[in-house]
């Protein structure tokens, strides 16, 4: 699920390490056509459900750009 913040959409992603822990990354993405700026952030800690890990990455992600979970409420 990604989130549109202005000109950045925000990927976070997870990925299973196995024995039931999980990693978290975010793409953050700015630009159009050939001027298109991906930036992908891997994080160290390691979660237990890929619910927590997707948490973490979007909110550091939004946190990235400078917003807030709650700024992203429908209004």
């Amino acid at each position: 699920m990604s989130i549109r913040v202005g000109k950045y959409l925000v990927s976070p992603l997870t990925r299973s390490l196995g024995q039931g822990r999980f990693a978290a990354s975010v793409s953050i993405r700015s630009g159009r056509g050939s001027a298109t700026h991906d930036r992908v952030l891997r994080f160290t800690p390691e979660f237990g459900s890929g619910e927590a890990a997707l948490h973490y990455a979007t909110a550091q992600g939004l946190d990235w750009i400078g917003r807030t979970a709650a700024d992203q409420a429908p209004a």
